[in-house]
């Protein structure tokens, strides 16, 4: 065999897997795909076995003018799938967000792993959203906003999302029913064994959400509230316990006020700030909620 005609079926070769690795292995509408402007599917992709990628259906919106903003999440229990979440998770990035959950896709049947994840897993994340929008055979190819990435989980996640917040990539924190434990190795073994010292870390405005006294992080999380000083905090409390609301229709009212916190701190959206703006926040008017701040206008 000449060797040009070698290179070229070895070239070819490369093309075809490299073709390959950038598409979706497996996908799934959740519910319907969302209530957002850009209906929403979960997949998994053969460059990122290791994660679940809730994405807009549709890409050919996003390019020069309008790019996706990344947000890498965490799941509950440290559960390596979103089991848990993925009515929230779909819905978030129907509102224009790539979305990237630590974990295997859930099977329909609602199966969950019971392995457990690191938070190395939600710079993975970010790794990747950055990679694939230098990569000019992903369907992302410059379409992703990598200026604009927020790291955000619950519970456990919420912690992991705490570990990585240093990460000077990180546009913004959403912390969901966790924070740090007073008395350190207080949480489950996997969990990670924060300080309160890492909370000055943090770079970038806050939010966290809280499921009300009946959330067993409620005390963890408020007093991770007082102590953070240096950044904008936003911390909002809805009477619905640990769970939070993230297996009702479209992520109920969490999903709500998360997407305009992401749309506020990502793309910039001043109406969707409101929500956390002003003495007091239009969030006021939504009874569900009781809510505090400081460092915000």
């Amino acid at each position: 065999m000449r060797k040009t005609t070698f290179l070229k079926i070895a070239f070819s070769a490369f093309l075809s897997v490299h073709t390959l690795m950038a598409q979706p292995v497996a996908s799934r509408v959740v519910e319907d795909g969302g209530t957002g402007k850009y209906s929403a599917v979960m997949t998994t992709q053969a460059s990122l076995p290791t994660h679940t990628v809730f994405t807009p259906k549709d890409l050919s919106p996003f390019g020069k003018k309008q790019k996706l903003p990344v947000i890498a999440w965490g799941n509950g229990a440290c559960f390596n799938s979103p089991f848990e979440h993925v009515n929230f998770l779909s819905e978030v990035a129907s509102h224009g967000f790539l979305v990237i959950a630590i974990g295997v896709m859930p099977k329909e049947s609602g199966e969950q792993t019971k392995d457990r994840s690191k938070s190395t897993q939600l710079v993975d994340a970010i790794d990747w959203a950055i990679a694939q929008n230098a990569d000019q055979k992903s369907p992302y190819y410059q379409k992703i906003d990598v200026s604009k990435i927020a790291v955000s989980g619950m519970s456990c996640g919420g912690l992991q999302t705490l570990e990585v917040s240093s990460d000077p990539r990180v546009s913004t924190v959403v912390v969901c029913n966790s924070g740090i434990f007073k008395t350190p190795g207080n949480g489950i073994s996997n969990m990670p064994n924060l300080t309160k010292e890492n909370l000055k870390k943090i770079h970038t405005p806050t939010l966290y959400l809280l499921g009300g006294e009946k959330d067993i992080a409620y005390g963890n999380g408020m007093d991770d509230y007082a102590q953070i000083n240096h950044v904008p905090v936003f911390v909002a409390n809805m009477n619905v316990g640990h769970g939070g609301t993230y297996s009702q229709p479209y992520g109920g009212e969490f999903a709500k006020v998360a997407t305009d916190w992401y749309n506020w701190q990502l793309k910039g959206d001043v109406n969707a700030g409101k929500t956390f703006m002003g003495n007091p926040p239009g969030l006021s008017k939504n009874d569900n909620w009781t809510f505090e701040k400081k460092n915000m206008p």
